[in-house]
């Protein structure tokens, strides 16, 4: 096999630049057929751990192709790429040279499904897809409105039968995709006069706030399932990354936390897992 040139680590989607990691991976060879199955054969038969870190990057570009496809959503590109990262590595995990397929094949499903678990989880506050059938409109949907134009019920029952769903599946999913997440708060603009939001005319009884409702009932669910022991558990660093990414009004992301600690993205990811393991035990019913 001819000796290519490899960086000595996987680049990394830190605090730097996010083009300069686009540029490395791009920099990187890519394997012909016959070196891909070389160090698959020095991986998984003496469990060569420089043999495989040859095959995730030779992949890395491809992960990034992908991931651009995704960037309608409203999500941050360095996100998506981290998340088809994980994809990427866990089809090297599994993959088998009995498949008979190049590995670029084989890892397309897993990287697409790490960012689709992604998008499902972070696109809005409520979960819009949960079915089967949801996911697969969720997905679809919006690149057969841009074919068909506004939908009429001919153009509703073309797009259940290519997708293979029930038409008012279809006509749930537009409805969810075109529902944005509201403010509880009126929006703070000059025109604030002319718009109220819920928790202007929401009520709850007639005398109790909506606010001081809901703010009751999420300290008594913190109570009881002993969040504040859970995060007392975790060390500095850990909690107040924990607390940022999923206890704030506004989520902080990935990129931030790394640049606010001087580490990679990867690393805040491991610090947040083993964090919701450590905390697991108190938050058991």
């Amino acid at each position: 096999m001819t000796a290519l040139a490899y960086p000595q680590h996987l680049p990394a989607l830190n605090s730097g630049s996010l083009q300069g990691y686009l540029d490395s991976v791009q920099s990187i060879p890519i394997l012909s057929k016959e070196e891909e199955i070389a160090l698959f054969e020095q991986y998984q038969e003496h469990d060569d751990l420089d043999a495989v870190r040859k095959i995730v990057m030779s992949h890395l570009r491809y992960v990034v192709y992908i991931a651009r496809g995704y960037m309608g959503y409203g999500l941050p590109l360095e996100d998506l790429v981290q998340q088809g990262n994980v994809g990427l590595m866990k089809s090297v995990k599994r993959f088998s040279l009995e498949h008979k397929v190049r590995l670029v094949s084989f890892a397309v499903h897993w990287i697409n499904a790490e960012i689709h678990e992604f998008i499902l989880k972070n696109w809005k506050i409520v979960k819009v897809a949960t079915t089967k059938a949801q996911r697969k409109l969720f997905f679809n949907l919006r690149k057969a409105k841009q074919r068909l134009g506004w939908f009429n019920q001919e153009e509703v029952s073309q797009v259940a039968n290519d997708l293979g769903v029930k038409p008012e599946e279809v006509l749930e999913m537009e409805k969810r995709l075109t529902v944005n997440d509201e403010s509880y708060e009126p929006v703070d603009t000059e025109q604030e006069e002319f718009y109220s939001g819920p928790s202007s005319y929401l009520t709850a009884g007639e005398v109790e706030d909506p606010a001081w409702v809901a703010a009751d009932d999420e300290i008594t669910d913190i109570q009881h399932e002993g969040l504040g022991a859970a995060l007392a558990s975790l060390d500095e660093r850990s909690r107040d990354i924990v607390t940022n990414r999923w206890l704030t009004d506004s989520k902080v992301g990935l990129k931030e936390l790394a640049e606010k600690y001087g580490v990679s993205m990867e690393r805040i990811r491991q610090i947040e897992a083993r964090s919701f393991q450590k905390m697991r035990p108190f938050l058991t019913v």
